[in-house]
């Protein structure tokens, strides 16, 4: 069977803010190593879907650059491809104005591989996932249009799109973030929460894009047009925790799926990664994720306490550091004492000698004084820094790149 990806990755991810002042959510450095986007792209990657284009579009070049220097974007055919695709106003002076009006104006992109069937996910959650799982699911339904669906308690389904289904999986309502959500069939406390993931037909998916809604000019998939298909048209959910993943442990949370959407879950969703038994192990040779390889050499320790944290290459710890639940990038230098706990560090950072950090997320690029204290004294930290209603402190992207 043909497919064809398209991975929205314009997202601007305000609620990320400062981490995505100068990049988009997709382009959030995440894990020690990763860009949210890895996630997205190694999914299709491992599920052999090689043929995608990626629909970029609020701060752009940050990810455009990432994907150009990481990713391999031709293959041995030329049915293998990874594309960036910036909006090209094919029908007028226009953005994208919605998931489904970029998959619109880029339908010649759809029309020229004739695929099967079509792949539209987003590019700024945190999951692994076999899609071509999903894509059997489809086919065995005889779907127009199948959406990847995570299981949630019902109590917290009001904030979230949820999808009401018979006892086969079929779609019968779609209700966002409603006051009453519909339980799965014979599973009264849990409920169906779309992952905006979609598998389309390809015939149906032109035919509803070019004619039945082809006057709607800011057109979503979720809000718009699931809603208005369900009657008339096959329209199933999968449910995404039912997956067989490739070297998936036991002790890992089925169906782990995150959204990152806002600094809070960002930072819980790094410590989910750390422990003997995380709640989603990235060690995993037969789903890997990836990612830049840098041409940097092993971390070096040199003294200090490293305890339940992930060290990424490059790094040096100094005698008398500690380093404790921490998830550390690559070229970090922690100078002697310095005490690290509960944080998340990306690229090229220093700790001066002394200097103590505590349930923070440090961006590139950034030295910390010698003694500097931060997350201890939350009337100092928002003189300098900016502080999360959680609570979190976030120290922004350094101006100059690390020398």
């Amino acid at each position: 069977m043909k497919v064809l990806g398209m991975i929205m990755a314009g997202g601007k991810g305000e609620r990320l803010y400062p981490l995505t002042k100068e990049r988009s959510k997709p382009s959030v450095p995440f894990g020690g190593k990763y860009r949210i986007v890895d996630f997205v792209l190694s999914n299709f990657v491992n599920s052999e879907i090689f043929s995608s284009y990626i629909l970029v579009q609020y701060l752009s070049q940050s990810l455009i650059e990432y994907l150009r220097t990481t990713w391999r974007t031709t293959g041995i055919s030329k049915d293998h491809f990874l594309t960036c695709v910036p909006p090209q106003m094919r029908i007028g002076e226009i953005w994208y104005r919605g998931t489904a009006d970029s998959v619109r104006q880029n339908i010649n992109l759809i029309r020229d591989f004739a695929p099967d069937v079509v792949a539209i996910f987003g590019a700024d959650h945190i999951y692994r996932m076999d899609i071509r799982q999903m894509i059997d699911f489809h086919v065995a339904n005889k779907a127009d249009v199948t959406v990847a669906a995570n299981v949630v308690d019902l109590e917290e389904a009001s904030s979230f799109g949820i999808l009401g289904v018979d006892s086969k999986n079929r779609i019968v309502e779609f209700d966002e973030k409603p006051e009453n959500p519909k339980h799965i069939p014979g599973r009264p406390k849990k409920a169906f929460a779309s992952m905006g993931n979609y598998i389309f037909n390809t015939d149906f998916l032109m035919r509803i894009l070019q004619k039945r809604f082809c006057d709607v000019p800011a057109l979503d998939f979720g809000k718009h047009i699931l809603p208005k298909i369900l009657s008339e048209y096959r329209t199933f959910a999968y449910d995404f925790a039912s997956q067989k993943l490739p070297g998936a442990k036991p002790y890992e949370e089925q169906g782990y799926w995150r959204d990152v959407g806002n600094i809070e879950s960002f930072w819980q969703t790094h410590m989910d990664l750390l422990g003997a038994k995380p709640k989603m192990d990235l060690n995993n040779p037969l789903w890997p994720i990836s990612t830049s390889l840098f041409h940097l050499p092993p971390s070096k320790f040199l003294g200090g306490h490293v305890e339940n944290s992930m060290i990424s290459n490059g790094c040096v710890i100094h005698p008398n550091a500690i380093v404790k639940n921490c998830v550390l990038g690559s070229s970090i230098i922690v100078g002697e004492g310095c005490v690290l706990e509960d944080s998340i560090v990306m690229d090229s950072c220093e700790f001066k000698k002394g200097s103590k950090i505590k349930k923070t997320i440090v961006d590139r690029f950034n030295i910390v004084p010698e003694k500097q204290s931060v997350g201890h004294i939350r009337s100092e930290d928002a003189q300098r820094y900016y502080i999360d209603p959680s609570g979190i402190v976030v120290i922004p992207r350094g101006r100059k790149k690390f020398i």
